[in-house]
């Protein structure tokens, strides 16, 4: 007789250095059901999941597919079984192409000769099917984030998967993104195919799941139907304590003018179009002005431009009156510029260093972490505890953990830290809150409204409608590089934002 499961995971336990990850869990898979698997960062949830995939080796449980136990020692083993995950950090190739990316591994040869022409049709009939469109010879360096996550999906679909399992997939998208995400999600389940999904976004949960797994520090919760449930109880299930899940904040009272960006234009590494044309706005000290728009549209180009990262080919910036245009990125930094990156592993961390160095990355020269150029080491790793406290930032073995090794919602919350400790006149946050938890969103938007009331000027960077409206005082939209609106939260709908977001309606 068949199995009422796909895939069981019983009594799974999972051990890092000073860490328990999985703490005796058990996760049932029903066969074509949406399972989602919910829980705050570092509450064990990748880990689980790099278990069925063969990336970890669990010191306890064991793991069944359609009621026979097997014996899951590496990926490959996964994807003979028919299991596929798109992991929350993709793992494709920068360089090769976006059709390359899709069949490395298991490509089809003959005679030793690579078979791409029937490789394409068969991504091309994926994509068609599954409304997947992804340019095939693009390089992945070129691309959105959201067509990176596509190239992830077809390339879990090329393998003919049959479990599905997503680790945070929306993290990176847009509004519009998810909602066609969902869709595709809702296509695969009716096909019969079985999906875990891994997430802390309640509302994707409500929307899409038949049934929702919570993890809470390592720990199983329990396991319920969406149907007799609602976003509070299962907040509460995830963190153990009733959240907030509106944005407490005061009026603004907007005072000096701390940025100034008159007529920025910065090129595109991918078409002859400007990725930023002409832009000209101000972020005044003790408000939070919110740059919205679909991913893609230049605010990455922007925020460059911004830091530093990128030459602008034309326009000014000016910060606290001092003209920043050709300044490095230190030196930006030095004039009182904060920045937390959209890409928290490229622009965000060393990943192979220990955490307390990457704390004071920027500020090691400062007479608190040195003296006569040599580290005070007593200094930083005193610094490191506290952002760590302050923060609730989970490391196995705290401020001398790898980086790497920690789940990207505490990356997360250590480069924040970090950036708003430096009491800096100007925040540039991208995405701040992206793959962190409601907990930890509740935190960071206090935070934010914090450093506004103090003073500070914030720019925030959202992909969030619901950031977006909530947390920020003035939104500027942008359009295919252009400001295309500014809008008052106070007075603007949901509906009117994404108009502007889709380049229906201009100012």
């Amino acid at each position: 007789m068949q199995s009422e499961y796909i895939i069981e995971m019983l009594n799974i336990r999972k051990e890092f250095p000073g860490i328990v990850a999985n703490d005796n869990i058990t996760l049932q898979l029903r066969r074509g059901e949406i399972h989602a698997l919910l829980g705050e960062n570092g509450a064990g949830k990748s880990t689980l999941m790099s278990v069925l995939f063969g990336l970890y080796q669990p010191e306890a449980g064991q793991i069944k597919k359609n009621g026979e136990v097997v014996k899951i020692n590496n990926p490959n083993d996964a994807t003979a079984l028919n299991i596929g995950m798109v992991h929350q950090h993709f793992k494709l190739v920068d360089v090769f192409t976006v059709l390359d990316n899709i069949i490395l591994g298991a490509e089809d040869t003959k005679l030793g000769f690579l078979q791409k022409k029937q490789a394409r049709q068969k991504v091309q009939a994926l994509s068609e099917k599954y409304k997947l469109h992804v340019d095939l010879d693009a390089k992945v360096e070129d691309i959105t984030v959201g067509m990176q996550q596509r190239t992830e999906i077809l390339k879990m679909l090329y393998r003919d998967n049959e479990i599905l399992i997503f680790d945070e997939p929306t993290a990176v998208l847009t509004p519009q993104e998810i909602d066609e995400l969902m869709e595709i999600m809702r296509g695969f389940a009716k096909e019969g195919k079985s999906i875990l999904f891994i997430t802390h976004k309640l509302n994707e949960i409500m929307a899409v799941a038949d049934r929702c797994t919570v993890l809470r520090k390592g720990k199983y919760v329990g396991t319920v139907d969406i149907k007799d449930t609602d976003k509070q109880s299962l907040s509460n299930m995830m963190v153990g304590r009733p959240v907030q899940l509106q944005v407490q904040k005061e009026e603004a009272k907007p005072a000096d003018v701390i940025l100034d960006v008159k007529g920025l234009t910065v090129a595109s590494k991918t078409s002859k179009k400007n990725a930023v044309n002409d832009v000209t706005f101000q972020v005044r000290a003790g408000e939070i002005v919110c740059i919205a728009g679909i991913d893609g549209n230049g605010q990455s180009e922007l925020v460059y431009g911004l830091t530093g990262l990128e030459k602008a080919s034309a326009g000014t910036v000016t910060l606290c009156g001092k003209d920043i245009s050709h300044a490095s990125v230190k030196k930006r930094s030095q004039t009182g510029l904060s920045h937390i990156p959209e890409d928290r592993h490229k622009h965000g961390l060393v990943l192979d260093d220990t955490l307390e160095n990457n704390i004071v990355l920027q500020s090691f020269e400062d007479p608190r972490f040195q003296k006569m150029g040599f580290i005070k080491r007593d200094a930083v790793r005193e610094y490191a505890e506290k952002i760590i406290g302050q923060y609730d930032v989970r490391s196995g073995q705290g401020p001398i953990t790898i980086s790497r090794s920690m789940s990207g919602g505490n990356q997360q919350k250590a480069i924040i830290g970090r950036e708003i400790d430096r009491e800096n006149p100007l925040l540039i946050a991208v995405q701040p809150t992206r793959g962190l938890d409601v907990g930890a969103i509740e935190y960071i938007h206090s935070q934010l409204v914090a450093q506004r009331d103090s003073g500070k000027a914030v720019l925030l960077v959202s992909l969030e409608l619901d950031e977006v409206m909530n947390v920020s005082d003035r939104i500027l939209v942008m359009y295919e590089g252009e400001i295309v609106g500014e809008l008052d939260p106070k007075t603007t709908t949901v509906q009117e934002l994404g108009l502007y977001m889709a380049g229906a309606k201009r100012m």
